[in-house]
């Protein structure tokens, strides 16, 4: 090998690569807690940066909507923007919370007669099998040691629940101030977007060649794209669900219509699994009217997922993801697993960029290698986009 000045960098990098390798290897409990540690001091603006992607989805439909000079459509559709969240959140609420309030109040009155039919229903057990009664009769249980053990468990009980409500406390104060800083950078970063991102470019331009900056720079722009659709696709397919849920069960005058549907509309957010949160919550509810009406529920619940799944998803979420089916339930079991709920809401759209980026990458290997032209594929709009923009 020559030993050129490129071929010196190139041995000087890839030491100094392997030694960060080794290094985080032998260390690596020490660096994921460093990494924690940075991520937690870095939580308010990472906080910021979701609601800025959030409130910039409205914020660009207002902004091509508005007939205005340029230098005017930010101060006016930012505004609109926030407002126009605040009010969702607001109707949300006083949705839920009324009827939140009158459901738990008629609760009292509802889980006696539900306690007093359970108790009747055991008490028949008991008298129709005389066997259970005399096996349980002949238990021996030493009341001394379990009196000892339940005294033993309120006591730690009580001192971890002390302990408990000061770290919820802690953490609540320590959301709302994220949250709170959160928005203060979000407005920040929504403002001067555009000169952001001119600077984001030129500073990966002086870090790496035009070439490669290009190449980051469309993969931010393709999942913006894909991020962007997935979460207006899920909000509508939320909305279009409690809708459904609604409706069918005000035509059947079924209780908590409202507070079911907009139950679902909200746990529906979270793909795959979110709305079956409101399936158990409105079968509980049900069941203290009567096993029969939760019965109806359930049924009910699982013919309308029948339809919101092969005829709503596919074409209001499933179109803009551009992502087969298995993906998707992978995307949404590694993320849950992972990051929880918010992984299983980011991961479906990152798993659409890798997707679309894969197959872009195995398209043009195989033009490469075969000439084989596949350009009649429907699927890969996406990745022609990406391969126009890197050329």
């Amino acid at each position: 090998m020559n030993l050129t000045d490129s071929n010196i960098k190139k041995i000087r990098g890839l030491i100094v690569f392997t030694v960060i390798v080794l290094i985080t290897g032998a260390n690596w409990r020490l660096c994921i807690g460093l990494l924690l540690r940075i991520v937690s001091m870095l939580s308010p603006f990472i906080v910021g940066a979701c609601i800025a992607f959030l409130i910039n989805i409205p914020m660009k439909a207002i902004e091509s909507r508005l007939n205005m000079k340029e230098k005017y459509k930010r101060a006016v559709s930012l505004p609109l923007s926030i407002f126009f969240i605040i009010c969702v959140l607001i109707t949300v609420i006083m949705l839920i919370i009324p009827q939140l309030i009158s459901s738990l109040a008629s609760l009292q009155y509802k889980i006696p007669p539900f306690i007093d039919a359970c108790v009747n229903y055991i008490a028949s057990v008991f008298n129709t099998n005389p066997e259970l009664v005399e096996y349980l009769e002949n238990i021996e249980i030493d009341w001394t040691s379990l009196y000892k053990s339940l005294q033993d468990i309120l006591t730690s009980g009580v001192s971890g629940l002390l302990s408990g409500s000061l770290g919820i406390a802690k953490g609540i104060v320590n959301v709302f101030t994220n949250i709170g800083i959160g928005i203060v950078f979000a407005i920040y970063i929504l403002i001067g977007k555009e000169k952001l991102k001119i600077q984001f470019t030129h500073l990966l331009q002086a870090l790496i060649n035009k070439e490669k900056a290009a190449t980051i720079t469309n993969i931010l722009k393709l999942a913006d794209r894909k991020f962007t659709a997935f979460f207006q696709g899920q909000c509508l397919e939320a909305c279009i669900l409690g809708t459904m849920f609604f409706i069918v069960l005000s035509i059947l005058k079924m209780p908590y219509a409202v507070l079911i549907g907009v139950l679902i509309a909200v746990t529906a957010l979270i793909p795959v699994f979110g709305a079956f949160v409101g399936l158990f919550i409105g079968a509980f509810l049900m069941l203290l009217q009567s096993p029969l009406t939760a019965l109806v529920f359930v049924i009910i619940f699982f013919t309308l997922q029948q339809v919101e799944g092969n005829l709503v998803y596919p074409h209001v979420v499933g179109n803009s993801v551009e992502l087969p089916a298995i993906w998707v339930l992978a995307a949404v079991t590694i993320g849950g697993s992972v990051f929880g709920v918010i992984g299983m809401i980011v991961f479906i759209p990152l798993f659409s960029v890798m997707y679309t980026l894969l197959q872009g990458y195995v398209r043009s290997r195989i033009n490469e290698n075969t000439n084989i032209n596949l350009d009649s594929n429907p699927n890969t709009d996406e990745a022609d986009s990406l391969e126009k923009e890197n050329t």
